[in-house]
């Protein structure tokens, strides 16, 4: 009986993980071919290389059909993957296991025709330094 007890005062407080919680978004004014080249120069602005783009939008529109989905997702949807050799390499002199972050990256997302720019947050601690890089290009994206 305690353990039921205990098992339903935990469910009360128990709360879904959402994506909001491990994001920052930014409206974008503007249409997402404007915000992807703006993300992209802002990036490759501060002598940056962009890595990779993943065209995670048209990947999930191409495969809907075949995991049985009809919902449309996004009308557009990219992430831009980078990394920062000095940045990189002075969390991970913090902690190794920082390597688990590594690329970063800003994604841009149109959904109905609102055009969102984000990235994912970080822990607390020197990843905090990478948060607070990939908020500066974001905010000079959307400028």
């Amino acid at each position: 009986m305690k353990n039921l007890f205990m098992a339903g005062t935990l469910a009360l407080f128990a709360v879904p993980a959402c994506a909001q919680d491990h994001s920052i978004t930014y409206p974008f004014e503007g249409s997402f071919e404007d915000a992807t080249f703006a993300v992209e120069s802002a990036i490759v602005g501060r002598g940056l290389v962009v890595d990779w783009v993943s065209h995670t939008g048209d990947m999930l529109a191409r495969t809907a059909d075949a995991v049985g989905s009809d919902v449309k997702l996004f009308e557009a949807a990219d992430v831009f993957q980078f990394c920062s050799a000095q940045l990189s390499r002075k969390v991970m002199e913090v902690d190794p296991m920082n390597i688990a972050f590594c690329p970063y990256g800003i994604f841009v997302a149109d959904q109905a025709g609102d055009v969102i720019v984000g990235y994912k947050t970080y822990p607390e601690g020197a990843m905090q330094e990478v948060q607070a890089l990939l908020d500066e290009i974001v905010q000079e994206a959307l400028q």
